[in-house]
């Protein structure tokens, strides 16, 4: 279960989540005039994503968001998790999920992150993150992924070719971070919208298995274009049904709480609630 927690705070970066306080339609996103033609380039490919995503101003007036929804764990539309996500730039997330009477959380401060999980008699665990997990945090882009603002971030991006994802033509970009760490992304040729991403595991127990994360039913939350659902599984043959994150909620500049990315307390309460923010 915890598996969809650390891919979606490690692989943060989501096109956006999808819906306003009224919870309306999906809206069409918006085009660049030359979309009728194909991309020849990384930097049209971005350019047109930058501009169907709401733009490059709409983006940097975000700076906080909070997520709310919930976790169809395992394929089974029935085990449903309710969750709430935090985010601040550049990289701060606080992730807590609730099923049945327990919560389980991760926080990522900025520079040291920590998992807290029932115990075995009932009372909070705390465990620091892995050195992988600190330095996956450390590189991700929370708020509005690799590709908004790409230069000015040290992101470097190459045009690999077009391929088809869920049967739809997608460009293939490849993505290295100022990190040294690399990501594939899919772009549709259609709308411009992420529908892809594949990088690297920080699981010990599948050690650079691919993570492929898909991004569906994109919506307008205050101007910008967000995905509301997102389905990650780690690939190669035989593997399990991926997690799925449907978000039904998205508050966009909320003011946050100062302790929302403070290290945890030993003195949490079991069974604790879920804090959600004010807008």
């Amino acid at each position: 279960m915890l598996r969809f927690a650390l891919t979606l705070i490690c692989g943060a970066w989501v096109a956006g989540v999808a819906a306003n306080a009224s919870f309306a339609a999906a809206a069409e996103p918006r085009k660049p005039a030359s979309a009728g033609s194909l991309a020849k380039t990384a930097a049209e490919v971005i350019d047109r994503n930058v501009a169907a995503r709401g733009g490059l101003d709409a983006w940097r007036k975000v700076d906080t968001m909070v997520w709310l929804g919930h976790l169809e764990h395992g394929g089974l539309e029935a085990e449903r998790m309710p969750f709430v996500m935090t985010l601040r730039r550049p990289n701060l997330t606080r992730f807590e999920l609730k099923e049945q009477f327990k919560t389980f959380t991760r926080i990522f401060d900025g520079r040291r992150g920590w998992k807290l999980r029932p115990g075995a008699d009932g009372r909070p665990e705390t465990k620091a993150f892995s050195p992988e997990e600190v330095n996956f945090a450390r590189t991700e882009f929370v708020i509005d992924g690799p590709l908004i603002d790409y230069q000015r971030k040290g992101v470097t991006a190459d045009l690999e070719g077009i391929d088809t994802v869920d049967g739809r033509k997608a460009y293939r970009l490849s993505l290295k971070l100022p990190s040294g760490g690399e990501r594939k992304v899919w772009i549709d040729t259609k709308t411009n919208l992420e529908i892809r991403l594949d990088r690297p595991a920080t699981s010990p127990l599948k050690p650079g298995a691919p993570v492929s994360v898909y991004y569906r039913n994109y919506a307008d939350a205050d101007g910008v274009q967000v995905a509301r659902s997102i389905e990650t599984g780690v690939g190669g043959a035989g593997a399990a049904p991926g997690d799925k994150l449907i978000i039904d909620r998205i508050l966009v500049n909320p003011k946050l709480d100062d302790g929302a990315f403070a290290p945890p307390s030993t003195a949490m309460r079991r069974g604790g609630h879920v804090h959600v923010p004010t807008p």
